[in-house]
């Protein structure tokens, strides 16, 4: 697939997550077959405005790219501004616009899914971006804001028109958040209704239904956000099976200690043990789903306060 200039290998992508995909997630999902990445949702304003704790969720190294670099917000010439900015200052390849995050403080500020209900403003902010920043300008959007306004294909005909590269799909609407299933056939329209790449979103948990969501709606690529948590090794799974038709087995219990130990490392190094260890405490929670005494483990990871004290409770798993 390509995105602008942008040329992607497997067409699996990791989605944006606030709290998980931060730098240290981004580059273990890299590792293991996710080609392109994308960073935290950023507020434009909160750029704007020099905040300290929205520049360290842009921080990058070599290795983790090509990534797109998400942006929130709801003045044109603000996001176009700040895309520029994180362009010019962190070399991301790609900016992207979110039209999907249907928390509450950003709807109710007119953000996020919220522009889905305003195709006038969505045009002046599309534009403003594709003609200020230097890279490929994408969105991800949702099936609409409710039953009674489900308008996907429109706002995807009007990103095009902008001249936005790709356009991302998840086949829910903002009231069911992440509830129910996902309407494939939304993406399917989409693809049916643009020239530009559609990547599908929602509902691809493994190789299965990633090929199957390819299939049915014919879309250029996946991206997999929630299946992902606690599961770096999906993107290998998935790959494999689109190339191959194969299932791999399951990452053993020492590939998952070992795993859990090398990530509370890295967010440790990114964000310093107090605010890595307890970052941490959610991923290992996904890390050990399904495990035997894994509310144990939950509760035990809760009382950590440092990273010896993470590598041994994990490696308690493996007696």
């Amino acid at each position: 697939m390509k995105i602008g200039n942008i040329e992607t290998k497997h067409n699996v992508f990791l989605g944006p997550m606030a709290g998980v995909t931060d730098l240290s997630y981004r580059i273990l999902c890299r590792e293991l077959g996710c080609d392109l990445t994308y960073t935290e949702m950023v507020s434009a304003k909160a750029l704007l405005y020099k905040n300290k704790n929205t520049e360290v969720l842009l921080k990058t190294v070599p290795q983790d790219h090509p990534c797109a670099m998400q942006i929130f917000g709801s003045d044109p010439d603000i996001m176009a501004g700040m895309g520029e900015y994180a362009v010019n200052k962190w070399g991301y390849e790609i900016v992207d616009v979110n039209m999907g995050c249907p928390v509450p403080k950003v709807v109710n500020n007119h953000e996020g899914s919220a522009l889905m209900k305003n195709p006038q403003l969505v045009e002046k902010i599309l534009s403003t971006m594709v003609k200020r920043i230097s890279k490929p300008v994408t969105v991800k959007i949702r099936r609409g804001f409710d039953e009674d306004n489900i308008n996907a294909v429109e706002i995807a005909k009007i990103a095009e028109n902008c001249g936005v590269a790709a356009i991302a799909v998840h086949g829910r609407t903002r009231e069911q958040y992440y509830s129910g299933n996902a309407d494939w056939n939304i993406i399917k329209e989409v693809k049916e209704a643009v020239n530009i790449p559609v990547i599908g979103n929602g509902d691809i948990v493994d190789g299965e239904s990633a090929k199957k969501m390819m299939d049915e709606t014919g879309c250029d690529g996946v991206m997999v956000a929630r299946a992902a948590r606690g599961n770096p090794w999906i993107f290998n799974e998935i790959n494999t099976f689109l190339e191959t038709g194969q299932k791999i087995e399951k990452p053993s219990l020492q590939e998952v200690v070992d795993m859990i130990i090398r990530h509370g490392e890295m967010l440790v190094d990114l964000k310093g043990e107090y605010t890595g260890i307890r970052e941490m405490r959610k991923h290992v929670a996904w890390y050990t789903q399904g495990m035997p005494h894994s509310s144990q483990i939950r509760r035990r990871v809760n009382e950590l306060t440092n990273i010896d004290e993470l590598r041994s409770m994990v490696r308690t798993l493996l007696v």
